[in-house]
């Protein structure tokens, strides 16, 4: 067991206003299992690769042990995997064999071209490489990109058999599957928990309801005190004038003494300001206390309901490639309007191929029959590098409520100095939103989306889980994170090998 400690930790990139990490302090256990959890631009990587020393920052880091990093860098695809890997680092091969084959994996696919493999294919094997190093403490980076259900439950058991690492990943049911501690990187600072991402998330539910009630009643002080400054200020005020008015009035009998009333005004001036200032500092106090709040605002959806009770409906289909075997076996299913389909399956049984086959750019063999109704669809794309140029002429192009486009970028967590950029400038997750942003502006009867929790940090998940169960939409989806689908109640239907 070897501690990491972390002391007054400062660290912001140049072109940022605040700091990532200010003077952060921080004890870790080597033998934890720890999840890494925050939105989308708040340093995960980032806390990542100060560990791994890549950035020049103030403080200090004490990681007694080597820290290696998942996922590395391939240099040549097109060689054969064992020697892709060679490259990497140095490992026997009867270690990295059977590494592969407690993560489900025959090693005969060393022999391939990497290139070759599937993405769940090269996750894995790039997973059983890292644990090849025994003496080094694993730093894993989003390890469930690329893997269906069955990839995913085959790196969760695999991991659960490890000791000691650090892992980022935006997939909730994995974490609480592999994870004995969470550090969540919140707006200020860093918080540790003991427990998985369902410990946190209750941890966190119960730190923020206390802040709010703390705030609602500051403001409420702080509503008091305004009010009596007004108050006392305005009498203050009224006073002064009286100092400078007439010294006596003809009949009243009534003598005024200047002095004694303007004494009394700058008394009352004096604790006017004090009360001004004790206001402004419980206004600072309840800036302090909501520090750590996520704001996470509600997204809006274009939809329009069809008139159509039922948009799709997909009788015995078959997908092939090049008069191949058929990608899986025969399929039958409906889309009725205000439903959500899931559609779910291992890695390569076609659940995209079918996106492609309703949309109509399938480019292999079809048998079957489908009925689909002349819907307004708005489709969520597993690839969208071709977006680019500026948002305003990507939503000109796409026809997009423009304010409607950019309000849901804002709620996305995309910050507005991002707004300048060209859209092909962006970050992967950036682009994201760019492409989920799209179809929510679209006018559409229809939505059908291709995993599009991809990128997307837990905070955006549930905004789109809000969203879906408030709006009710039709939607057809291929997603592969089992939480998503359960929390918007989609009705799952499997996709299966042919017998």
């Amino acid at each position: 067991m070897t501690t990491i400690q972390i002391k007054n930790l400062t660290f912001g990139f140049d072109k940022q206003v605040d700091y990532l990490f200010d003077h952060a302090n921080l004890t870790l256990d080597s033998s934890w299992k720890l999840g890494l959890v925050g939105r989308n631009g708040r340093g995960k990587t980032t806390f990542l690769n100060l560990l791994l020393n890549k950035y020049p920052y103030q403080g200090e880091i004490i990681f007694p042990l080597r820290p290696i990093y998942f996922p590395p860098s391939i240099k040549d695809a097109t060689q054969i995997t064992y020697y892709s890997l060679l490259e990497i680092i140095d490992f026997e091969l009867w270690e990295l064999e059977r590494e592969m084959t407690l993560l489900q994996l025959d090693p005969q696919l060393l022999w391939r071209s990497f290139q070759s493999l599937s993405g769940g294919e090269q996750t894995k094997i790039l997973l059983a490489l890292l644990f090849t190093q025994t003496e080094d403490f694993p730093l894993i980076d989003e390890p469930t990109n690329h893997l269906d259900i069955l990839g995913r439950k085959h790196v969760a058991d695999y991991l659960k058999q490890k000791e000691g690492y650090i892992v980022v990943s935006h997939d909730r049911h994995f974490l609480n599957e592999i994870t004995d501690h969470t550090l969540a990187i919140e707006k200020s600072q860093l918080i540790l928990y003991q427990g998985n991402f369902a410990t946190y998330e209750e941890q966190k539910q119960l730190r923020d309801e206390f802040e709010l009630a703390q705030n609602k009643k500051i403001k409420k002080e702080v509503g008091r005190l305004k009010q009596t400054a007004a108050e006392k200020a305005e009498w203050s005020y009224s006073r002064e004038k009286d100092k400078y008015g007439k010294s006596s009035e003809k009949g009243s009998g009534k003598i005024f003494d200047t002095g004694a009333i303007g004494a009394r005004a700058a008394r009352t001036m004096k604790r006017s300001k004090t009360i001004v200032h004790r206001m402004n500092d419980q206004v600072v106090e309840k800036e302090g206390l909501l520090k750590d709040l996520e704001e996470v605002d509600q997204l809006t959806m274009n939809y329009h309901p069809s008139r159509h009770t039922q948009l799709l409906k997909i009788e015995e289909l078959q997908l092939s490639y090049d008069g191949q075997t058929n990608l899986f076996a025969p399929l039958s299913f409906s889309v009725d309007r205000g439903t959500i389909v899931g559609l779910t399956g291992p890695n390569g049984i076609g659940k995209s191929s079918i996106l492609h086959y309703i949309l109509g750019g399938f480019p292999g063999s079809s048998f079957g029959e489908s009925l689909a109704t002349t819907a307004h669809i708005s489709y969520v794309r597993q690839n969208y590098e071709d977006n680019q140029g500026s948002l305003k002429d990507f939503a000109e192009t796409n026809h997009l409520d423009f304010s409607m486009f950019l309000n849901n970028l804002r709620k996305l967590g995309m910050e507005r100095n991002v707004f300048q950029n060209h859209i092909e400038e962006m970050s992967m997750g950036q682009r994201k939103k760019v492409e989920l942003a799209k179809s929510l502006a679209q006018e559409a009867e229809l939505y059908i989306w291709d995993e599009p929790l991809n990128y997307l940090d837990v905070f955006n998940q549930k905004q789109l889980e809000v969203l879906l169960k408030e709006v009710q939409p039709t939607l057809l989806v291929v997603e592969h994170d089992t939480t998503f689908l359960n929390a918007i109640n989609a009705r799952q239907i499997e996709l299966k090998k042919e017998t």
